[in-house]
């Protein structure tokens, strides 16, 4: 608790070399927002996570990963993977300002862009993929389809284009 004290009354320099030693010693990770359309006001702040998702889940009690914990849990394995491809594809998030609409990560590899959204839920609904639905109109061709990561056991099409997969099938 003291160190986030400490970080409130920093200044915002003393913060930003805080984060940059966090994250130069794996211990944060600085997600970019996916920002090429300039006709949607988009947000254009880094998502910040943090890298342990072990420690994290103990330190809440949790014995399963869910919400910010499975997204963190998906972002630690998609960054392994990125390491060790070439060439490198690009990690990042979507979001508009208007709606607050969100994709949790796009990967963008040369020309083609995947939006990935990840769901807890052991059952997603054709609800669950509206947001990725907004992401294929309006990147049109340089996304083939979207995918839903969820926490349940069978791959299906929650709409056309969108594939819901168990998060455990693709990790």
């Amino acid at each position: 608790m003291r160190a986030l004290l400490v970080v409130h009354f920093a200044r915002p320099v003393t913060v930003h070399r805080y984060l940059n030693l966090l994250e130069t010693s794996y211990q944060l990770v600085r997600l970019p927002a996916y920002t090429v359309n300039q006709t949607t006001r988009l947000i254009k702040t880094p998502k910040l996570y943090w890298n342990d998702v072990a420690l994290s889940l103990y330190l809440s009690g949790e014995t399963q990963p869910r919400g910010g914990h499975l997204e963190n849990f998906v972002l630690s394995d998609l960054i392994a993977w990125r390491d060790s491809t070439v060439p490198r594809p690009q990690i990042m998030y979507w979001r508009t300002t208007n709606t607050d609409a969100e994709i949790d990560f796009v990967i963008e590899q040369g020309q083609t862009l995947l939006p990935v959204e990840i769901k807890s839920t052991t059952n997603p609904g054709p609800k669950d993929g509206a947001v990725l639905e907004l992401f294929l109109r309006q990147y049109g061709d340089r996304v083939p389809g979207g995918l839903l990561l969820y926490g349940g056991e069978r791959t299906f099409w929650i709409k056309p284009r969108v594939l819901a997969v168990p998060w455990w099938k693709v990790l």
